[in-house]
């Protein structure tokens, strides 16, 4: 019973698809209402939410523009009349030499990975401290913890929302409030399984290949992740079981950042 999370309420930022939408549905089966956030269109963001009934909204929000997400903030605390639970999924990647990244794309993978987490945080700590608690779980990846070529936006965002987790957690830790992040190494989402026969068609090499020798090569224990696993964590993070817990980076990477 310490894991069940009836009666609160959780917003997932990017949960239409992927780890948010495992992460959405995880949260639901332990007993939470969830509030969807995607940029895709309304009809699309609603026939998502109905697979969860009446436990779930959908709420379109561009999470790279600061007057979105105040937006998107209010009408969640509208929605089920409180926010007990911030989950900071939304993100996207490129891919790039430094002096090649198109300054365009790191200022809107900065907004969108890093500076959505701080606008999303200061909004929701009023919430929770009118409940006397809450829970901020950021989802960012085994590159907040070390460094790979070529992703220089991604690297300095993910690195900048473990820091902002610990901001978060020193400041609330006597309030009932828990901050932490999850730092997911490969997971296997329909966006890498993309990728897994992209890579095999592009090279002309076996999937098998791909996966053990290209994309799960940092990952010593050669598997994915599933959403699944990423959203059971979040669950017990969100619930009064972690009580304790705040401020914590965990890796769930296969031992990637144990190298």
């Amino acid at each position: 019973m310490l894991t069940r999370l009836d009666g609160q309420v959780a917003l997932v930022t990017g949960s239409t698809s992927g780890i948010g939408l495992g992460i959405a549905r995880e949260l639901v089966g332990s007993g939470a209402r969830v509030i969807l956030n995607g940029i895709e269109a309304a009809a699309m963001g609603d026939e998502i939410a109905r697979e969860f009934g009446k436990d779930a909204v959908y709420l379109h929000a561009d999470l790279s523009r600061t007057d979105a997400i105040v937006t998107l903030m209010a009408a969640a605390e509208a929605a089920f009349g409180r926010l007990d639970i911030l989950v900071n999924n939304a993100g996207i990647q490129h891919v790039a030499p430094l002096a090649a990244f198109p300054p365009e794309k790191y200022d809107l993978i900065i907004a969108l990975n890093q500076s959505s987490v701080f606008h999303t945080t200061r909004l929701a700590l009023p919430m929770m401290r009118k409940l006397a608690r809450g829970r901020i779980i950021n989802i960012a990846s085994a590159h907040g913890l070390v460094a790979s070529p070529f992703k220089s936006a991604y690297v300095a965002a993910k690195h900048a929302v473990v820091g902002l987790t610990k901001v978060t957690a020193l400041e609330t830790a006597e309030e009932n409030i828990t901050a932490n992040t999850i730092c997911p190494g490969y997971v296997l989402t329909p966006l890498v399984e993309a990728q897994i026969d992209a890579q095999a068609k592009a090279h002309g090499i076996a999937r098998e290949a791909v996966i053990r020798d290209v994309l799960l090569a940092q990952q010593p224990n050669k598997k994915f992740a599933t959403v699944a696993e990423i959203g059971a964590l979040c669950v017990f993070l969100a619930s009064d079981a972690a009580a304790s817990i705040t401020g914590a980076a965990l890796p769930v990477d296969g031992g990637w950042t144990a190298h």
